[in-house]
């Protein structure tokens, strides 16, 4: 090998090695340097806050109402606000609710310490809900206390409304056929007892007359 050859040979052997040693500005920031050279900074992730401070409580066991919840949750922190789903016409609970705590730390370790708690044998399911996951009229009428509505006040006022005649002759009717069924049931039956009649017509009242002056 001549001599021009080896200092060529040398040249290339320094170039290969300069480029190793030395990133270039394009792989500076996509690639860490396995020996040595300034290394890439990593974005800090900073962690979120906990603000969720609304817990979803399911599966409520009957007579755990809104008194029975404030003082058995209550034990944790303070309770901003409650409240259970209920029928709108008979008041009775769908057994599951909503509380708001104070503080999203106590609404948390109430969220993971009550999940699965047997309570008169029943599994509560409690969970957190995300702020942004709250309906805006979820707390509407939270303080309202339920007053079961009176039945048979609304039956006396169905029943003893006024009618057309009309519609006295329909419900004259469905009582005739509703009697009618019953005494075949109780012909079939074998029991000899006699129904009583029952009056199906009714009779229009007298027209008023008016007199002219």
């Amino acid at each position: 090998m001549g001599v021009k050859a080896k200092k060529a040979m040398k040249k290339s052997l320094k170039k290969a090695k300069a480029a190793v040693s030395v990133p270039s500005k394009k792989t500076e920031g996509d690639f860490l340097p396995l020996e040595g050279g300034p290394a890439r900074k990593l974005p800090e992730h900073k962690l979120l806050e906990n603000t969720a401070s609304v817990l979803y409580v399911g599966r409520i066991p009957h007579g755990f109402y809104e008194k029975e919840m404030e003082g058995f949750f209550g034990q944790f922190g303070t309770i901003r606000r409650l409240r259970i789903a209920r029928n709108k016409k008979t008041g009775k609970s769908k057994h599951f609710g909503f509380i708001q705590f104070e503080s999203p730390e106590v609404a948390k370790i109430v969220a993971e310490t009550m999940h699965n708690y047997l309570l008169q044998e029943h599994v509560l399911q409690v969970h957190l809900i995300p702020p942004e996951d709250v309906h805006p009229k979820l707390w509407r009428g939270f303080n309202y206390r339920f007053k079961p509505l009176d039945s048979s006040k609304i039956e006396r006022m169905r029943l003893g409304k006024e009618r057309t005649l009309e519609e006295q002759q329909k419900l004259v009717e469905k009582i005739m056929k509703r009697n009618e069924k019953r005494r075949k049931r109780i012909e079939a039956a074998g029991i000899d007892y006699e129904c009583p009649e029952i009056v199906g017509t009714v009779q229009p009242g007298p027209k008023k007359i008016k007199f002219e002056d």
